[in-house]
């Protein structure tokens, strides 16, 4: 039976958790998720929790939070000063924003603090610090990177 290994495109479900239970994704009612194992495209825990896995296999993995997003960094909290924000808007704790860096790139940020006039924004991955736990199930192996055997 062949199993999964670093270089093969692989479709999985899956049903990601908290370890206090509480449901943070899931393939539920959607297509597998489809990705090449080792190649970054998720995160180190899950292409290791797939690694060795045969079609058909179901299995819960653990992943800690250094294998998953990393802890959380203190230093990503940023204060906004209240001025920058378009005056119609509403900032509400726990409210989600887009903002780009000075090089254009995309991030997300969560309003955690608000203050007479600077917003504080926390710009961790919203899983940063957390254990994750991921009920899998290997769907196929959709097929691999050939291996070249040198005489």
């Amino acid at each position: 039976m062949t199993q999964v290994k670093s270089g093969d495109k692989i479709k999985v479900h899956y049903h990601g958790k908290l370890t206090s239970g509480e449901t943070f994704d899931s393939s539920a009612g959607r297509d597998p998720l489809e990705f090449e194992v080792g190649s970054g495209m998720v995160i180190k825990g899950f292409d290791d929790g797939v690694t060795g896995m045969a079609v058909g296999d179901k299995k819960t993995i653990t992943i800690p939070f250094n294998e998953a997003y990393g802890p959380r960094n203190p230093e990503m909290i940023i204060p906004m000063p209240k001025e920058r924000f378009p005056q119609d808007m509403q900032v509400e704790l726990g409210m989600q924003l887009g903002m780009s860096d000075q090089n254009g790139q995309q991030f997300q940020v969560t309003v955690v603090e608000i203050k007479e006039d600077v917003v504080m924004l926390d710009a961790n991955h919203p899983l940063a610090g957390q254990d994750l736990v991921f009920d899998l199930e290997l769907v196929e192996i959709v097929g691999g990177k050939p291996i070249i055997i040198m005489p």
